[in-house]
């Protein structure tokens, strides 16, 4: 199975590298990392990724992937992006993201009539997309696999190895990883964190949202037909 993972300025580093270390270890599968040009990537938090192909000369893969990030919102409005999403999806056979990568792939028209989820700050905007939004952790829809925000990039690599090759095998991935989460805070969901926390961070992400929100409809009236 190839694998193609994209990756683009301001990506959540975690949102890439918890699939990345699910992904490269399925039997018989390689992956690729692919972005517009072989220029190291810098990630939000610094850290900088080396592509391995460009969209440009990438091979049809099998499984297309999208991470999230505060870089979301320009590749939203990217043509070379959204035709290279849309391009890999027609023979591909899963078209997955993590975390506001989903909204990437609903600018695209790739979830226009799937349940998807991303993460809890931007599940309102799903629907811009045509996509039905759910609050769980991983949603499969068909060919389309989404995670949740950022951590939940690990499970949703976990599905992934399970649909793809069998419970066996991700059980097996999960036990190598040693992925046994023990937070020391019930506070990682709006659900179950306090609800000044809630509030205090939805109050942080507002400007974000707001500029997300009207991305989200340019590209929805420019790419979609919305």
């Amino acid at each position: 199975m190839i694998i193609g993972m994209l990756i683009f300025p301001d990506l959540t580093q975690l949102d890439f590298a918890g699939p990345h270390e699910v992904l490269t270890r399925l039997p018989h599968s390689e992956v690729k990392v692919i972005a517009k040009s072989l220029q190291p990537v810098k990630a939000q938090s610094g850290i900088r990724i080396i592509p391995d192909t460009t969209i440009a000369a990438a091979p049809q893969v099998d499984l297309v992937f999208v991470p999230g990030g505060p870089g979301i919102g320009a590749q939203m409005e990217d043509a070379e992006t959204l035709e290279f999403l849309r391009r890999q999806a027609q023979r591909a056979k899963y078209v997955t993201s993590v975390c506001t990568g989903a909204l990437v792939l609903g600018a695209a028209g790739l979830l226009k009539g799937y349940r998807a989820t991303t993460h809890w700050a931007s599940l309102d905007l799903l629907p811009i997309f045509g996509a039905t939004p759910v609050a769980d952790r991983v949603v499969i829809d068909r060919n389309r696999i989404t995670g949740g925000g950022v951590t939940a990039g690990i499970d949703f690599g976990l599905t992934v190895a399970s649909e793809a090759f069998g419970v066996r095998v991700a059980k097996s991935i999960q036990l190598g990883l040693e992925y046994h989460p023990a937070p020391p805070f019930n506070s990682g969901h709006p659900t179950t964190a306090d609800a000044d926390i809630v509030e205090e961070e939805r109050r942080k992400r507002a400007p974000q949202h707001a500029a997300r929100l009207e991305q989200a409809r340019r590209a929805a009236r420019l790419y979609c037909g919305a």
